[in-house]
């Protein structure tokens, strides 16, 4: 089982989810965050005022999967993710070595 963490653009998040439902996904959890990377983020103007924001809005995905499904996520996300400009995100993948669904007592597969 594996574990896909993707940090994307926050309006590419409904392009993504239904690309993740194409592949068979069932649930995905996504949570709003911030952050930077070669961006180094960008200076706005506010009531005449300039000021850096460092940090930009990032959404984040975690989508637990069986170890077929990740090169189909990661190509899915990629797709629907894509804009072809400097902050477009990035996937990681990570071991997973159990899952329970608590309702049930299921592990591992099952539960997902």
């Amino acid at each position: 089982m594996k574990m896909i963490s993707a940090i994307i653009k926050p309006f590419k998040l409904d392009d993504v989810r239904e690309a993740v439902a194409e592949v068979g996904v069932d649930g995905l959890t996504v949570t709003e965050v911030r952050g930077f990377g070669r961006q180094k983020g960008h200076t706005e103007l506010y009531r005449g005022a300039e000021y850096n924001v460092d940090f930009l809005p990032k959404v984040k995905l975690d989508i637990a999967t069986s170890e077929e499904n990740v090169d189909r996520l990661i190509e899915a996300i990629t797709g629907a993710a894509y804009t072809g400009k400097i902050g477009d995100g990035k996937i990681f993948v990570y071991e997973l070595t159990q899952v329970v669904r608590i309702r049930t007592g299921e592990l591992d597969n099952e539960a997902l």
